[in-house]
C-alpha cells in the first residue's frame, strides 16, 4: 500500500514509534550533531542546511506542526539546560557564525533525531526530504521483515501470549461447534455461517473478506493470523453463545430453527459488556495490521491509531519469538490447561 507520509500523521507516528527502524535509519543517514544527555541534537540552522531550505521554512513547519514535533523530540532549551548545552557545543560540528549567535540567545530550539525525521516527513519543498522519506519507508519494511524472518503475515504468532490464547480458543471452539451440532436444526452450513456472525460482530468482516485483506492462500487458516486478544474475544463469544444455545435447547426440548438462532444471536451480541472490549480490540487489530502487515481494514479505518513503542517490542523486539520457540515455552502451561478439562 503506497504511503504518503506528508499527509498521514498515523504513518509518520508508526515510523517514529518503531525504535528498531529509527535505529537503522540513523545508521543509514549518519547524521552529525551534538551529543547531549544521551541524545543526538541538531540545530535549526543545521536542519535547514541539510534539507536545503531556509531557516524561515523550518520556522513555518514548527509553527504549523508544533504539537506533533514537540511530541517527537523538538525542544526549546532555556536556563540551566541551555547553559549545559552551550558547554557541549564546543565539541559539536557547529558553524562559527551559528556558534556565536547561540552563545548570545536566551533560548534555543533543538531537534533530536526523531524530531528531525518527523520534519523530513512533513517538508514538501525539499528534494532531500523526499528522498529521505523513500529511504525511510524502505528501511522500515526491511527492518520488520528481517525481524520476522521475511514476512509479517504471522507476526501475531511472535507474541508470547499467542500460543496459550490459541489453545484456549480451540477448546471453546469445540464447545461452540458441539452446541451448533446438538442444538440447531440446520445442515453443515451452520458452522461457517455462525462463525462469520461472530467475526462480523467483532471486526465487521466475514472470513472471506478477512482472507482477502490479509492476502491469505486457500490452505491458510484465518485463526492462525489472529492476535491473542482477538482469539480471547472470539473464545468468549463461542463460550457464551454455546451456553445460550444449550439453555434454549433444554427449554424448548427440541432443536432451534435458524430464525430462532439468529434472534438469539442478536440479543447476545447486543449485551452492553461487549462494547468496550470490541472497541479496544478493533483498534488493536486495525492498527497492528496497518503497521505490521500493510493491510487496511476499510470497515475499521476509524479505529486506526499509531502503535506505541511497546507494541513494536512485543511483536518484533527481543521478547518476541518464532512460533516453535513459543510452543516449547508453553508446553507446561498447555499441559496444565488440558488437565483442567
Amino acid at each position: 500500500m503506497a504511503k504518503n507520509l506528508t499527509d498521514s500523521a498515523i504513518d509518520r507516528q508508526n515510523i517514529l514509534n518503531n525504535p528498531f527502524a529509527v535505529a537503522e535509519i540513523q545508521k543509514s543517514i549518519g547524521m552529525k550533531g551534538v551529543e547531549f544527555k544521551g541524545r543526538l541534537l541538531v540545530l535549526k540552522e543545521q536542519v535547514a542546511a541539510f534539507f536545503e531550505v531556509s531557516p524561515r521554512t523550518i520556522d513555518n513547519y514548527l509553527s504549523n506542526n508544533e504539537n506533533e514535533l514537540h511530541q517527537n523530540g523538538y525542544e526549546v532549551l532555556r536556563g540551566k539546560a541551555l547553559k549545559e548545552f552551550k558547554l557541549a557545543l564546543s565539541d559539536g560540528d557547529v558553524h562559527e557564525t551559528d556558534f556565536v549567535n547561540i552563545m548570545k540567545t536566551p533560548q534555543l530550539g533543538v531537534f533530536d533525531f526523531r524530531a528531525f525525521l518527523n520534519l523530513a516527513m512533513l517538508i514538501t519543498e525539499s528534494e532531500r526530504a523526499r528522498l529521505l522519506r523513500q529511504a525511510m519507508l524502505d528501511i522500515v519494511i526491511d527492518t520488520i521483515n528481517s525481524r520476522t524472518g521475511g514476512g509479517t503475515k504471522y507476526v501475531n504468532q511472535r507474541d508470547e501470549d499467542f500460543v496459550v490464547s490459541y489453545f484456549v480458543e480451540e477448546n471453546y471452539r469445540k464447545q461452540f461447534t458441539d452446541a451448533l451440532r446438538d442444538c440447531v436444526d440446520m445442515g453443515n452450513f451452520k458452522y461457517p455461517m455462525y462463525t462469520d456472525k461472530i467475526y462480523v460482530s467483532i471486526f465487521r468482516e466475514k472470513a472471506k473478506e478477512y482472507r482477502k485483506i490479509l492476502r491469505l492462500q486457500e490452505k491458510e487458516e484465518v485463526r492462525n493470523t489472529f492476535y491473542s486478544e482477538i482469539l480471547d474475544l472470539i473464545a468468549s463469544y463461542e463460550c457464551g453463545f454455546a451456553a445460550l444455545l444449550q439453555q434454549q435447547y433444554s427449554e424448548y426440548g427440541r432443536k432451534l430453527t435458524s430464525f430462532e438462532v439468529d434472534a438469539l444471536f442478536l440479543q447476545f451480541e447486543a449485551q452492553a459488556h461487549w462494547k468496550p472490549l470490541i472497541e479496544k480490540f478493533r483498534m488493536k487489530m486495525a492498527s497492528r495490521d496497518l503497521a505490521f502487515r500493510d493491510a487496511l481494514h476499510e470497515r475499521l479505518k476509524e479505529y486506526v491509531t499509531p502503535l506505541q513503542a511497546e507494541e513494536f517490542e512485543r511483536f518484533i523486539g527481543e521478547k518476541s519469538a518464532e512460533l516453535n520457540k513459543r510452543i516449547e515455552e508453553a508446553k507446561d502451561v498447555m499441559k496444565r490447561l488440558k488437565e483442567r478439562e
